[in-house]
């Protein structure tokens, strides 16, 4: 079963800070995620997975990002996980 990414709310919330708003908008990381279209991915995504069959998914923003991240810094499987 197809979990949806969470769109990123800029509405705060009055008891909890948001983590967005500690870290580094300069951070490139930060940078490309914010240039990325993750509609892209969902859409693409979607597909593969049942609706109503099944555990529910990791988000596929979660997913992909973890690959992007491997690739980028040249990281184990392990050291992605960790």
């Amino acid at each position: 079963m197809l979990t949806k990414s969470s769109p990123i709310s800029t509405q705060s919330n009055f008891f909890h800070s948001e983590l967005f708003s500690q870290l580094d908008v300069k951070d490139p990381l930060i940078q490309l995620a914010n240039t990325i279209n993750w509609t892209v991915f969902d859409d693409a995504f979607e597909q593969h997975y049942s609706q109503n069959n099944g555990r529910p998914s990791k988000p596929i923003r979660l997913m992909v990002g973890l690959l992007l991240l491997k690739q980028l810094e040249n990281l184990s499987d392990e050291r992605v996980v960790l």
